[in-house]
């Protein structure tokens, strides 16, 4: 009997937003394209990222994806496509710069621009098996300056050249020795190892959590921002939060932040 074909609800939807108390989880949900990224799913994360960004109770941002791989990256035959909507390299910018801390939980592997989606976040935790490929110099395309910095900020030129000019394959070895990894766990243990790293950043005081995340990022691009991060230091100093910090540290116990 043969298999029935597969309807325009089978084959995915665009990604969604959950929110629990101050943590917000956005998953990818194209398995059977193993969550390739389409026009439409770019529309929908860049409002998302909006939608987070705007919220001020949240505390940090997890990115997940469904089925047995992460995602395998933009979808070749929308490239060259007419589109009103946001690009992949804005979509990922608008990712880096939410002033939350974002942890991408790779259930799976990661192909072309999907790499750069992950390193856009804060930390990666991925399962043990997964591999890592960028195509691009094989598929004859030139990849968009920002993501081509990220990789040369984040992991160095030698591993950019790598996995630009040599679309060298990354097991999961090697995603932990270059740092494209900070964990590497099995697929059962993926999510309660997220989750404790998700309760550590939300304990943390959010000012002094978002304002040194802005000031790393910035650095790490080369500008030139001591100016503005001695000023947003200097407000930090003068908050309730860094008073309950210094109360709490001096009483034993766990303090109570409330982002003012």
């Amino acid at each position: 009997m043969s298999e029935p074909a597969r309807s325009n609800a089978d084959l995915g939807q665009i990604p969604s937003l959950t929110v629990e108390g101050s943590r917000a989880t956005v998953q990818l949900r194209r398995p059977h394209h193993h969550n390739r990224l389409e026009p439409a799913d770019l529309a929908a994360l860049m409002e998302i990222f909006r939608t987070v960004e705007a919220d001020r109770t949240l505390r940090v941002l997890v990115l997940t994806a469904t089925g047995r791989s992460f995602s395998a990256g933009y979808h070749i035959g929308a490239f060259g496509q007419a589109e009103s909507g946001p690009t992949l390299e804005a979509v990922i910018e608008a990712l880096e710069r939410l002033s939350v801390p974002t942890i991408c939980a790779l259930n799976g592997s990661v192909y072309g621009g999907s790499t750069d989606l992950a390193l856009a976040c804060d930390f990666r935790i991925g399962v043990e098996g997964m591999k890592l490929v960028m195509p691009a110099a094989r598929l004859g395309l030139h990849y968009y300056p920002s993501g081509m910095r990220r990789y040369v900020s984040r992991l160095g030129l030698n591993v950019a050249k790598r996995l630009f000019l040599a679309a060298e394959p990354m097991g999961t070895d090697a995603l932990l020795a270059t740092g494209y990894l900070d964990e590497a766990v099995p697929p059962a243990e993926l999510m309660a190892h997220v989750d404790r790293l998700a309760e550590r950043l939300q304990a943390g005081a959010p000012l002094a959590v978002q304002g040194m995340k802005k000031a790393l990022n910035d650095i790490a691009r080369g500008e030139d921002v001591d100016v503005e991060i001695a000023t947003r230091a200097a407000a930090v100093a003068q908050s309730a939060d860094f008073a309950e910090g210094r109360l709490a540290w001096r009483e034993k116990r766990e303090p109570r932040f409330t982002g003012a």
